[in-house]
């Protein structure tokens, strides 16, 4: 093990290795300046021991070798990437093996690093932790299916509830009911009514109104991904990606029809998980129609994520601290953003929303202070493309606390605040056509904001009135100057009126 002192607890770059029942993984995180959780390595490989488990009751020599080569693999990753700490926990097959105690003191003794057999409640505490903590979710459902197990538990704003621990992990549903290639209609039946069965065993509630269903796992992720690719969509990644009841039915329909040596061209799903995704797909479907749920918020985050915020000691805070930490990271990874300008940016920006669009839509009051706050981080690249780069940068960011809307809505005003010609059509699924007119004239303002900012001498605040009447009046006292001959036109078709700049 790599010694760590109490000093760096906080800061200092952190593996988590986890020895799953299906797969195991290591990531390599650390905290950042802005308090957000940085992606530094990670790594995955199949292990399958839930199929000893089930088989014999026991790991096999050859699972434990396999799992070991696998092991000294993350650690050699942890070790490259600079992680001050390893931490490693085993799941449900480890948990359920009559010599996974024994398995865990050989990799003590051979490898040096000590791996704590959670159980159920202590996974879903951490599962829980990573997953809600980086979405725009305040109550409802979460539950994260692995190979072994699934774990099951109500929120309510943002805090853990009672958690369950079901034995329906993917590979083992598969495994056990799905015995034919492709599945049988009467084996998906047996293997429905099962999951239907523990699910009425458990007495989980069925989601109100104002609830979500949250899940994690690379199940849901893969399954997630089968579904994203069918369809143009803008936004990178699956953290915060949601998925219909619809179109989950669609993707499990085709996996279930298709033999396993075909699903390798199914786009979106992982090889190493062809023989156990349609499984846990129907665990999946069957869970959503015993809550009651219309879609799944998907995380892209979880136990891993959830071990390292216990041990920087990171509170699973609102949602809206989660979206400034985040914003506050991305920002800090260019020289080229001020915070001065930022600052500056936002405030003129304010005041003309305030006085332009009194009744501005929350999300495009939202949209419009990120992208201000934002604009200069894509200067890193080029002046003139900025906010082009800001755009695509957002898209294949992942921004933790934040929708997929919020995230197209602040994408398509910073590109059209750069370019009014601007292509939109891309962000569509996310973004609908009443949705445009705000953008506009939010870009306006945006551009109008950013002009104002830039010709006025560094180190001041920058006092902005803004008047409406025949035409608006826009005072700034700073300005020694003012000619632009674009600005003009647009403001006056996207508000109707002419602008009047006044200066000094």
């Amino acid at each position: 093990m790599v010694k760590f002192s109490r000093k760096d607890a906080t800061r200092a770059p952190i593996a988590i290795i986890d020895i799953g029942s299906n797969s195991g993984r290591v990531v390599v995180l650390e905290r950042d300046g802005a308090g957000h959780l940085r992606l530094l390595a990670g790594s995955r490989a199949p292990l399958r021991l839930v199929h000893d488990v089930d088989e014999r009751r026991s790991l096999s020599e050859e699972s434990m070798a396999r799992t070991m080569e696998a092991v000294r693999d993350f650690h050699a990753i942890a070790v490259g990437a600079g992680a001050k700490r390893i931490v490693a926990v085993a799941t449900a097959a480890m948990r359920d093996a009559k010599n996974g105690q024994v398995f865990r003191d050989r990799i003590r003794r051979e490898l040096g690093i000590q791996v704590d057999i959670i159980d159920g409640r202590a996974e879903a505490r951490y599962g829980f932790a990573g997953a809600v903590r980086g979405l725009a979710v305040s109550s409802g459902m979460w539950f994260d299916l692995g190979g072994g197990s699934i774990q099951v538990a109500p929120f309510r704003s943002r805090r853990l509830g009672p958690s369950t621990s079901l034995a329906l992990g993917a590979l083992r549903l598969s495994e056990t009911f799905l015995l034919s290639d492709p599945p049988k209609p009467r084996e998906i039946r047996r293997l429905r009514d099962h999951v239907r069965s523990q699910l009425k065993k458990s007495r989980l509630k069925r989601l109100r109104d104002d609830e979500e269903l949250v899940g994690t796992g690379g199940t849901l992720r893969n399954l997630a991904k089968i579904d994203r690719s069918q369809h143009p969509y803008p936004v990178g990644s699956l953290h915060g990606y949601v998925l219909s009841l619809d179109r989950l039915r669609e993707v499990v329909r085709r996996l279930a029809t298709t033999r396993q040596k075909h699903r390798d061209a199914i786009a979106g799903l992982s090889a190493e998980r062809a023989d156990s995704v349609v499984g846990g797909a129907i665990a999946i479907e069957v869970l959503m129609e015993f809550v009651r749920a219309q879609h799944i918020v998907v995380s892209g985050q979880g136990v891993r994520e959830g071990i390292a915020q216990s041990v920087m000691k990171m509170r699973i805070a609102s949602a809206r601290d989660v979206k400034e930490v985040s914003l506050a990271s991305l920002a800090s990874r260019f020289d080229s953003w001020r915070p001065e300008a930022a600052a500056r940016r936002r405030a003129t920006a304010a005041v003309l929303l305030r006085a332009l669009e009194p009744q501005a839509d929350p999300a495009l009051a939202g949209a419009l202070d990120r992208g201000a706050r934002l604009l200069d981080i894509g200067t890193s690249l080029d002046f003139f493309e900025r906010h082009e780069h800001v755009a695509e940068m957002l898209l294949a960011t992942e921004l933790d606390g934040f929708t997929h809307e919020e995230i197209a809505l602040v994408s398509g005003l910073v590109r059209l605040a750069g370019d009014r010609h601007a292509d939109l059509e891309p962000l569509s699924p996310l973004i609908t056509d009443a949705d445009r007119v705000q953008l506009d004239r939010g870009a306006v303002i945006l551009a109008l904001a950013d002009a104002i900012e830039r010709r006025c001498p560094r180190g001041h605040a920058i006092p902005v009135s803004c008047s409406v009447g025949r035409v608006v009046t826009v005072s700034v006292p700073l300005l020694s100057a003012w000619h632009s001959r674009e600005l003009g036109p647009r403001f006056e078709r996207a508000f109707g009126k002419a602008l009047v700049v006044k200066t000094g």
